[in-house]
């Protein structure tokens, strides 16, 4: 099933299917308007819960965020028989988070973290968009928004090298 109306897609179980609850950001992924969006605000109101972290260990959370994400957004995807719900928006708590390596903690960063991860992860810029129609499961539900993350933070960092 592609995009179309949300009434195409089925309803997930957030209270019963602990997979869907995360590759759902909480219930942040059913925002009827731009889920994708709304579910990388909630992921920068996680990110302040751990962004003060020491980069070694904001590493190991980015990482773990990234293994679980491709396991929840798989079996989610899977049980709702669905490749890539729109709701699901784990993908993108990763790849803002991506996108907030080694970046500093102030409120400028963290609302250019937000745009350019936003912008990368909408227009699917090559090769994100290659990746994207190429590679399904969970990993290819990760795969753009880690790669959008990744390109996101690159930008940052050549930013601040330029300031």
């Amino acid at each position: 099933m592609q995009a179309g109306s949300d009434s195409e897609y089925p309803r997930p179980r957030l209270l019963t299917r602990p997979a869907q609850l995360l590759a759902f950001g909480f219930g942040s992924g059913l925002s009827p308007w731009a889920p994708g969006t709304v579910g990388t605000v909630f992921a920068v109101a996680l990110y302040l819960l751990f962004a003060y972290l020491p980069l070694w260990q904001y590493t190991l959370v980015v990482l773990a965020s990234v293994a679980l994400g491709i396991w929840i957004c798989g079996v989610a995807s899977r049980q709702l028989g669905v490749h890539d719900h729109p709701g699901i928006v784990w993908d993108e708590f990763s790849g803002y988070w991506i996108t907030m390596w080694a970046v500093p903690n102030e409120w400028l960063w963290i609302i250019a973290g937000f745009a350019m991860f936003r912008i990368f992860d909408i227009i699917k810029p090559w090769p994100i968009r290659v990746a994207d129609s190429r590679v399904g499961g969970g990993l290819g539900i990760m795969l753009d928004d880690i790669m959008a993350g990744l390109l996101a933070c690159l930008t940052l960092h050549i930013a601040l090298a330029l300031l």
